[in-house]
């Protein structure tokens, strides 16, 4: 009988190197053995950052998808099953990878990694690249994991762009502490007189690093807020570059950030051929792109059920500080039409900053119901987070887990009925959707 994914996963999971070194020896190593399948990708735009990466990629697949082209998809983490990280297109729409590709797609790499040291994340990769390099498509749209210049994924010597989302503090034990350390490996995707693409940056320091990479690699730049521009005006989306404007609905994914990724998006498909497609296109991308964990209703789920009767349940994969105050920024408005009590669930790993993210919810005064992450075994402790909400004078409880956590939301008593956010770790929103059989497809 042939092994599962997941079982092919376990076995070269052993295969880890005890200390991990950011570096493309092991990829480019495995992939040489496969007869190099990064050779034989469709055109690939390349995509870095702190935040806003896969909802980023999300609408460039769903403006591409409108327009009939097929377009392969690269992401991570996943939420609930690693066949989510790899989509497989087709004209007019794609699909996850199937069991059955996935594992046979695993069993070359592992036969062709002979039992060297690999970590997880290459090894996927190299499946993934080696799906795509098979399946024809028009367009590969392809995340980075961590960091940037010593990803896994940046073995693509000449994509058609690349893209930088808004950069910020996020694994630092690896990427450096401080924000030139972190903003100079997420420039490392840059490539010779390739187009970057460059999000409105939330420190300055970040864009100048970006800039000076560009100019290094001779590298065309789209910078928001200079090169292209995007706001919202009248309940519209307007974007603008040189070559015209756009004027475009809202984005269905909620949140003013989701603005940004969609001026991103639509300014990476602009810097190419790609980005040619009638208006019907751009609109339709904007009414269709979805992303899940990213603010995501859902008050209509089973957890949702457990709640006083009227309340908003709203589920985000935020673990970061400025994620937090992205979704911050989007929750606020609807708080105040009319006044209705927050009340915050979450968990976080013990490498995240906790107090700069509780910080940022201070300003809705919250009541914080802290949980551990689910079989994480570096979730911080429930007790400790809880401790450090009332610290920065936050009211907070503890609770088991989330079905707990919505229980004692909902033995309370509320004049009007709560708006309700479980965010925290992209871990914690998998666990949920698992929950709530709500499965990304």
């Amino acid at each position: 009988m042939s092994a599962t994914s997941t079982q092919r996963i376990d076995r070269l999971t052993a295969l880890h190197p005890r200390l991990i070194d950011l570096k493309l020896d092991r990829i480019e190593r495995l992939l040489a053995a496969l007869d190099h399948p990064q050779n034989r990708l469709p055109p690939v735009i390349h995509v870095a950052g702190t935040n806003g990466k896969g909802s980023t990629i999300a609408f460039m697949r769903a403006i591409l998808e409108a327009a009939g082209l097929a377009v392969h998809v690269y992401t991570s983490p996943h939420l609930v099953t690693m066949h989510e990280r790899i989509r497989l297109g087709r004209s007019g729409g794609g699909s996850l990878v199937t069991e059955a590709d996935l594992a046979h797609a695993l069993a070359r790499c592992e036969e062709a990694n002979q039992g060297l040291p690999i970590t997880i994340f290459e090894v996927l990769t190299a499946a993934a690249v080696l799906l795509f390099s098979e399946h024809p498509a028009d367009l590969l749209l392809l995340e980075v994991g961590l960091g940037g210049r010593y990803d896994a994924t940046n073995i693509i010597e000449k994509p058609l762009a690349t893209v930088i989302t808004p950069v910020s503090f996020d694994h630092t034990d690896f990427l450096g502490s401080t924000i030139d350390a972190i903003a100079l490996e997420k420039a490392g995707i840059i490539k010779p007189s390739t187009p970057v693409i460059v999000a409105r940056q939330p420190f300055a320091l970040a864009a100048q690093i970006i800039q000076k990479a560009a100019l290094r690699q001779r590298a065309p730049l789209w910078r928001e807020g200079e090169d292209y521009h995007v706001l919202e005006e009248n309940g519209r989306l307007i974007y603008q570059d040189d070559r015209g404007m756009l004027d475009l609905p809202l984005p269905r994914l909620a949140g003013l950030h989701q603005q940004i990724n969609a001026g991103t998006a639509i300014a990476a498909l602009r810097s190419t051929g790609f980005g040619r497609q009638d208006l019907r296109c751009f609109e339709e991308g904007m009414r269709t792109a979805s992303w899940p964990a990213r603010l995501q209703n859902i008050s209509k789920s089973p957890l949702a059920a457990l709640l006083p009767s009227g309340s908003d349940l709203w589920l985000d994969g935020g673990h970061n500080s400025d994620g937090a105050r992205a979704v911050v920024a989007s929750l606020a408005p609807l708080l105040q039409r009319p006044a209705r009590p927050f009340v915050l669930v979450t968990g976080l790993l013990n490498t995240k900053d906790s107090q700069a993210f509780l910080e940022q919810f201070r300003p809705l005064a919250p009541h914080v119901i802290a949980i551990p992450v689910p079989d994480q075994a570096a979730s911080r402790p429930a007790a400790e987070l809880a401790a450090q909400a009332r610290q920065i004078g936050l009211t907070a409880q503890e609770a088991a887990d989330c079905h707990a956590a919505l229980s004692l939301i909902a033995a309370q008593r509320f004049e009007t009925p709560p708006c309700v956010l479980i965010c925290g770790s992209l871990y914690l929103a998998g666990d949920v959707l698992a929950r709530s059989n709500l499965r990304p497809d």
